[in-house]
């Protein structure tokens, strides 16, 4: 008997070992942190042997296969030890991709992932397909492919599961955008991380999609020297619009947000989608948690949570989307970040800036040469969000937007961009 071995317990891994033991492997989990109570009990009810807290290596170098989480590294001592025996290390992704005949609409990119992946999805199922959300949200796909049999599956890809995927292939491959991002994982080279995105390609053929940011400079370069084999879609303010309504009409607003329905309506249209059912999903849709999202009126002042925004690029976009004064909370686990390029929008949007992280240094150092320059930027520095809140609250005046858009992972302080964000809204909501 084939014996799987999967390195993390999270949704991913908790659904890869539910699929591999229904397929009849030999499965062992483990995870060296601590297996929540809802993934304890499922991988109990479904027979899986599990340790966490150790990785126990005599039980896992004997493997035939590893199924990895994302979040761990491929540099690793553990990964690095599976690699020299030559044991393959692939993707929940990959794993449970073997084992359904679904089409497969793929998204991936810096910035957008989750409001596009959700967009397209609430879009077939507006048209009444059997479609199932994976990848970064939703349950993990190889749980649904275990437990439910879905058509079609749009799934929200993020370099880290694309660096373990190799005979996967996307029926339909978007890639929205790439800025870096996550360069502390990928040598701090960002051309690393560039063709970690550019993997959503692979094996792909002419009768498959790849949409893409035609305005996008990376993906530009890329395109110019990389042979990619799918049919090629791009979208952008320079080619024919393929939207199905005004702008104005669209329920997701800003810049960045006309981009991605641009990209979720090619989608649809490569799926064969009716253009009224188009239409209709852009003007109803309602957004996604955690990204500009409308929290309270305080005092007169408007909050925002746009705690997704965990790398630069994304908080431009959030800035750009400002039309009053702004006090920006921002801060977190720096993943090599480079500020300078929100330093424009900073100078024309915001009056103060508020830090949170546990490590501030990198931020005093780059917005103290701003204030410098610009003698009316206050800053205001503290290591937890009840102070920034606070802080914030005090700093803002009346006709103002306090927008947390952190710039940075979550990790210092908090599990998760979800529980950064929901800390700050219960946070403003006891204002």
């Amino acid at each position: 008997m084939k014996r799987i071995v999967v390195l993390g317990a999270g949704e991913s891994g908790t659904g890869a070992a539910i699929l591999a033991k229904e397929k009849g492997f030999d499965v062992f989990v483990s995870d060296c942190g601590t297996i929540t109570e809802p993934y304890r009990a499922l991988l109990d009810q479904n027979g899986v042997q599990w340790e966490d807290g150790k990785h126990s290596e005599e039980l896992i170098l004997n493997a035939d296969e590893v199924v990895k989480s994302p979040g761990i590294p491929l540099t690793a001592p553990l990964i690095q030890k599976l690699q020299a025996q030559g044991t393959p290390i692939i993707s929940e992704i990959e794993f449970a991709a073997r084992y359904t005949n679904a089409k497969m609409i793929c998204i991936t990119g810096s910035n957008g992932k989750t409001t596009t992946t959700s967009l397209i999805f609430y879009i077939l199922k507006q048209a009444g397909l059997n479609v199932g959300l994976a990848g970064n949200i939703g349950n993990s796909l190889a749980l649904q492919v275990a437990h439910e049999n879905h058509d079609y599956y749009v799934i929200e890809l993020s370099s880290f599961q694309l660096d373990n995927m190799y005979d996967f292939k996307a029926d339909v491959a978007i890639l929205l955008n790439i800025t870096p991002d996550h360069l502390d994982r990928y040598d701090y080279k960002f051309q690393n991380y560039v063709d970690a995105k550019f993997r959503i390609t692979r094996n792909q053929t002419a009768d498959d999609a790849f949409i893409y940011w035609a305005e996008d400079p990376v993906i530009d370069r890329c395109l110019r020297t990389l042979r990619v084999n799918a049919t090629l879609y791009p979208y952008g303010f320079t080619v024919p619009n393929p939207l199905p309504v005004g702008e104005d009409e669209l329920a997701l607003k800003g810049r960045h947000n006309v981009l991605n329905s641009m990209a979720a309506t090619i989608a649809a249209n490569v799926v064969g989608i009716k253009k009224d059912v188009i239409r209709e999903s852009l003007k109803t849709f309602q957004g996604v948690e955690h990204r500009l999202q409308y929290v309270a009126t305080v005092r007169g002042v408007r909050w925002i949570n746009d705690s997704k925004a965990t790398n630069v690029n994304s908080c431009w976009y959030a800035l750009e989307s400002m039309t009053t004064p702004t006090v920006l909370i921002l801060g977190g686990k720096d993943k090599g970040n480079d500020y300078s390029e929100i330093d424009e929008l900073v100078k024309q949007k915001c009056h103060t800036l508020v830090f949170m992280g546990l490590h501030n240094e990198k931020l005093r150092e780059h917005f103290g040469k701003l204030k410098e320059q610009n003698g009316e930027l206050e800053i205001i520095d503290t290591d937890n969000l009840h102070d920034a809140v606070q802080a914030a609250y005090h700093a803002a005046k009346e006709g103002d937007t306090v927008l947390l858009s952190p710039c940075c992972a979550s990790f210092d302080l908090f599990k998760s961009y979800e529980d950064r964000g929901e800390q700050f809204m219960a946070a403003v909501r006891a204002l």
